[in-house]
């Protein structure tokens, strides 16, 4: 097993048994070895997927769920540069409302990141109510990116406080216990930026772990982070059914599975 592999697994292991968690809280811990990724620019192609221009048309096709309740009256009021949508683009399009923007302020519906609203981590837009040209660029590895705290309720709220420049990733750089509201513990995690990694994977060696939840609305919420660059020839499965993936461990009380893939020709 690899190092990277192995840190990633000892992550997921050492959080798991608590309280559910928010999905993107199990990615991998960042390999401090800065010098193992190449400074990318801002021209960098995002590691989303190309959006369908159906779902951008039809936006009533869209499955929408929201964290609270069934409808837009059950959600809070959005805290300033809180997300107040996800919208996840790993398979068929759907989004999750988080709260409801204050005053005349509406949160963007459409699927497209280019709304001037939207903020995108691999497969993944994070919609808010202000304009996200308003935000400062991010530094590299030394600025929080967003926050995201999650209490005993398994209630989320995600702050932004810059973005990522175009082409990184999130990381999770920090998990610290906050007292919530009415004395409950919560827990607070910050993210940072990253360059994607420009290492060639070794001879058996996996390109790119899924980490799976099968959510009750009988939806796959799936987290991917790429481990190193297929050699020349050869490519990466996309998704954790594609040939090349091996089922990893499972974490029964998560509803999460964690799935391997392999470089293939």
């Amino acid at each position: 097993m690899s190092m990277r592999l192995a840190t990633i697994l000892l992550g997921v292991v050492s959080i798991a048994t608590g309280s559910r968690l928010p999905l993107v809280v199990f990615q991998h811990h960042h390999n401090h070895h800065h010098h193992l990724y190449d400074q990318q620019d801002d021209q960098e192609e995002t590691t989303a997927p190309a959006i369908d221009n159906y779902y951008y048309h039809h936006p009533e096709e869209v499955r929408v769920l929201y964290q609270v309740g069934n409808s837009e009256d059950d959600l809070p009021e959005c805290s300033p540069w809180a997300v107040c949508s996800k919208v996840d683009l790993y398979e068929t399009p759907w989004v999750e409302r988080q709260c409801r923007c204050p005053g005349r302020q509406t949160c963007a519906s459409q699927v497209t990141s280019s709304d001037g609203h939207t903020i995108t981590d691999k497969t993944r837009q994070f919609k808010l109510c202000e304009p996200v040209k308003k935000l400062p660029k991010c530094r590299y590895f030394r600025d929080i990116t967003w926050t995201l705290v999650s209490g005993a309720d398994n209630i989320t709220e995600q702050i932004v406080h810059c973005h990522c420049p175009r082409g990184a990733v999130a990381y999770l750089i920090k998990r610290q216990a906050v007292q919530a509201q009415h004395g409950l513990l919560a827990y607070r995690y910050s993210f940072a930026c990253s360059p994607q990694s420009r290492l060639r994977c070794q001879r058996k060696e996996p390109c790119r772990l899924f980490t799976v939840r099968k959510r009750q609305e009988l939806l796959d919420e799936v987290n991917t982070n790429t481990l190193c660059q297929c050699p020349h020839g050869h490519s990466c499965p996309r998704h954790h059914s594609d040939a090349g993936v091996i089922v990893g461990k499972s974490y029964t009380e998560e509803a999460i599975k964690t799935y391997s893939g392999y470089c293939i020709s």
